[in-house]
């Protein structure tokens, strides 16, 4: 069958919002409009991606699935259209996508400096799957945090950082200065293997509801902080490793520059401090 483009929008609309109305706003169409056109694809595609009650709308297993590919599909078709306007309009453009936390400012001011004429694109690159716009072509290269799956990539490294324990305030060991994986042992973690947050904000309004502690960089304690939680550094834990990293077969000229600027600048930054 031919995946139509159209649908697939209307049902990542639905699966974004879990409602028909919010999402038919969105997409300034009449919702019974929405309602039919979900049903038929669904029909199209001989599954169920929804249950619908009259209080929510829920993705069903094969309705996650697909929100998920959906994601690189229509990834890939934006970058597609965009590289062909691109070169219509004779324009060069640089994306770098950045994990959660990392900054890449520093090394895209020092490229716009040697390379004015390049237009620079930002990609944030979701923790669980931080290859994927250098995969779906959303992005050239990437500023990313270990571990990911660096299959076909080429890396170079560019300093760790710390990891540290973020808790709620309320926290038996909040009042710790440091800590240690042996502190650590029985407390319940939020972590990818037991549940996978989708996004941060999520996973951080989890922890300073008592639903566990979350083990993370530095840095993306200190970008999403806020007062009902604290971040102790766990001595013992291993660093996070910051990298840049492309595609192991790109080598243009102007992907050069950038890793040479980019290694030089951001490897000064130098590594986090949690005093």
């Amino acid at each position: 069958m031919d995946l139509d483009l159209r649908k697939l929008r209307y049902f990542v609309a639905v699966a974004d919002h879990r409602h028909f109305g919010r999402a038919a706003e969105q997409l300034y169409i009449a919702q019974p409009v929405l309602s039919r056109q979900i049903k038929a694809f669904e029909q199209e595609l001989e599954c169920t991606l929804l249950d619908r009650t009259t209080r929510s709308v829920e993705l069903t297993a094969a309705g996650k699935q697909l929100y998920e590919e959906a994601q690189a599909i229509l990834a890939t078709v934006e970058t597609a259209v965009r590289r062909v306007h691109d070169v219509d309009r004779g324009v060069q453009r640089l994306a770098v996508a950045f994990s959660p936390g990392l900054h890449v400012s520093d090394a895209l001011r020092a490229f716009t400096a040697r390379h004015p004429e390049v237009e620079i694109g930002v990609v944030p690159a979701r923790w669980w799957e931080q290859d994927a716009p250098l995969r779906d072509g959303r992005a050239q290269v990437g500023y990313l945090r270990r571990p990911f799956d660096d299959t076909g990539l080429r890396t170079i490294p560019v300093g760790h950082e710390p990891r540290v324990a973020c808790m709620p305030t309320a926290h038996p060991l909040a009042a710790r200065e440091e800590l240690t994986f042996a502190d650590l042992e029985g407390v319940r973690k939020l972590d990818t293997p037991t549940r996978r947050t989708s996004s941060l904000e999520e996973k951080f309004e989890l922890v300073a509801s008592g639903h566990g502690i979350a083990l993370v960089p530095l840095s993306v304690a200190r970008s999403y902080a806020r007062a009902d939680l604290v971040h102790t550094p766990v001595v013992d834990a291993p660093a996070f490793e910051r990298c840049l990293a492309v595609l192991a077969d790109r080598r243009e000229k102007l992907l050069r520059d950038f890793l040479e600027i980019a290694t030089a600048t951001l490897g000064r930054r130098g590594e986090p401090r949690t005093g």
